[in-house]
């Protein structure tokens, strides 16, 4: 196939809209076809013209309909009808097809050539409408697959793969080095890790079984399907090993799990990979983690702080001494948290060291440090060396052991001001899980300033946020008697409908729900008693603590979130108290 030459209607339609000179219009298709890429194409990259802008002088200079393909439902016919490397290659997007007409959504029209490359290819007419350039690529991906022109590339056009496949099927040798070297399935693990990384995708997860290969992002902490053609299952070997090199792991040792990690760019951005592998009943499962290497941490309001408990956070991160525990299950968001108070009070005249497994973000202005079980570095030796380097503030990744908490909280009793995480289910407990660990509770008393458990839930989208028209009773009177309101107090209730913005969720992004126990008189005096996680949450909930439910509720009633996300991630308090509302 030729390279379709470069739009004349495109060019025209600018110098008719006046939205460029002719001098700059050329000079700018110049660059393009340098660079060869499409004008309209390049245009909008560069910022130099907006797609609504070409849109529109194309369809008033031409008289053609603009589509919306997001929202358009295209028959399944339409797609078997038009092989992907068509497609792709003339970047449009079958649209109906009516006889042997076969509409297609185009950013730039095709010229009378390539017209005619279709016809012949095809044996259809071309009837021509106007869609935006990303469009049309997420729609090729949508109903294609994600990278399909990829595969297919690699199965049309080198025989000799095919020949390797029928290969490995069978069960005879492959040649891992050749084929993770190859350029096409380089090329493919990379859009594999564009795709999550512009869909906000956290995790990559690859899990084989028999005859497929199921690819998934975790995306808002929920898995959603990657939608690669069922092809790749051809490729997953090549993919792992493809992968496992990048990260710096052993690629003949499949019996056994694997960690590693590698620095990839993408766009302005590097991502930091982080690579685990195990071995399963089909073939190795592999999880990569994405993680930014420089990030921008939020305030407390837009992690999720109402402001009452804002304010309550604020005065104990500005301490000059004691020791703030953040709790919650593994993906809970207790980094970000602690993160983003190093960050309020990173100051030039303070020493801050933090000792973690592994370092997820980057800081400047602080000492971080990757403890390192293999050299028997752990969080308590690490702890015990960072003392002699006169820290005013610490941040400890985790304590997981009796040892690493005697320390900590010993540091806190020394002047120093110690933020730290803990596993457990919710704030009352953590003080039971400090002395079930072998901490004397006189320590935990005279050291914590405070335990702030924490859970995520999804945000609804903004896109197609709509009230519940009939949410449960239930439900309503579980927030009408959580937080206290009266019987005539209206509750809104809402929920996502699904779009093309959040991948059909209803969701898109996530906030953080909170509860802040504080250690008063009367808390220490309960700790000292080794009271019960019951009595501990009674109390605190009497001096003015909001439960992690209840904060929750408050998100639903504002219309961040939703019922289900709420009781998804905590329990029903029943030995709780209400809290009124304001």
């Amino acid at each position: 196939m030729l390279k379709p030459s470069v739009s004349k209607s495109l060019i025209d339609s600018i110098l008719k809209s006046e939205l460029l000179d002719e001098s700059a219009l050329l000079a700018y298709a110049s660059e393009a076809q340098r660079l060869n890429k499409k004008l309209g194409v390049y245009l909008v990259q560069e910022g130099v013209l907006k797609a609504p802008e070409l849109l529109k002088a194309l369809s008033d200079l031409l008289k053609l309909e603009v589509i919306n393909l997001k929202a358009a439902v295209i028959d399944k016919a339409v797609i078997e009808r038009v092989p992907v490397k068509v497609a792709s290659y003339y970047q449009f997007m079958p649209v109906a097809l009516e006889g042997n007409k076969l509409t297609v959504a185009v950013f730039e029209p095709l010229d009378i050539r390539s017209q005619d490359d279709i016809r012949a290819h095809l044996g259809l007419d071309t009837r021509q409408v106007l869609a935006g350039p990303w469009d049309i690529e997420e729609a090729l991906k949508k109903y294609y697959g994600l990278a399909s022109e990829t595969i297919d590339q690699i199965l049309t056009k080198e025989p000799r793969k095919r020949a390797q496949f029928a290969q490995e099927e069978s069960g005879a040798p492959e040649d891992i080095e050749r084929s993770s070297e190859d350029p096409s399935v380089t090329k493919l693990v990379n859009q594999i890790i564009l795709e999550a990384f512009q869909k906000r995708a956290t995790d990559i997860h690859i899990e084989p079984y028999r005859n497929k290969v199921r690819f998934r992002y975790r995306i808002d902490g929920v898995l959603i399907d990657a939608n690669l053609p069922v092809e790749a299952r051809h490729f997953l070997a090549a993919i792992l090993s493809r992968i496992k090199i990048m990260a710096n792991i052993s690629i003949t040792e499949r019996r056994k799990p694997h960690d590693g990690s590698a620095v990839v760019r993408v766009k302005d951005q590097a991502l930091d990979l982080r690579v685990s592998t195990i071995p399963t009943l089909h073939g190795e499962s592999m999880v990569i983690r994405l993680l930014p290497t420089t990030t921008t941490l939020l305030d407390l309001e837009k992690l999720g702080f109402n402001k009452d408990n804002a304010r309550k956070f604020r005065e104990l991160i500005c301490r000059p001494h004691g020791i703030i525990f953040v709790t919650g299950p593994t993906g809970s968001g207790k980094t970000t948290t602690l993160y983003a108070c190093l960050h309020e009070i990173n100051d030039p005249n303070r020493k801050i060291i933090t000792i973690e497994d592994p370092i997820e973000y980057e800081m400047e202005g602080l000492t971080q440090i990757q403890v390192n079980p293999g050299v028997d570095f752990t969080f308590a030796s690490g702890l015990r060396s960072i003392l002699r380097h006169d820290p005013d503030i610490l941040m400890v990744g985790e304590v997981r052991d009796k040892e690493t908490a005697d320390i900590a909280i010993r540091t806190a009793l020394t002047g120093h001001l110690v933020f730290s995480s803990l596993h457990t289910n919710d704030a009352a407990s953590a003080v039971t899980r400090l002395v079930d660990m072998g901490v004397e509770p006189y320590l935990v008393a005279s050291s914590v300033q405070a335990f702030v458990a924490q859970r995520l839930v999804r945000v609804l989208c903004s896109q197609c946020r709509e009230a519940d028209p009939e949410p449960l009773v239930e439900i309503r009177q579980d927030i009408r008697q959580s937080l206290g309101l009266a019987a005539q107090d209206e509750i809104k209730i809402f929920r996502g409908r699904g779009c093309d913005h959040c991948n059909g969720t209803g969701y898109y992004g996530r906030t953080a729900i909170y509860e802040i126990l504080m250690v008063d008189e009367a808390m220490r005096s309960a700790i000292l008693d080794q009271a019960r996680v019951e009595d501990i949450q009674r109390i605190a909930v009497k001096n003015g603590m909001r439960t992690l439910r209840q904060d929750g509720w408050m998100n639903v009633i504002q219309g961040i979130t939703s019922p289900a996300e709420v009781m998804n991630v905590t329990i029903q308090e029943s030995l709780v108290t209400a809290v009124p509302v304001g």
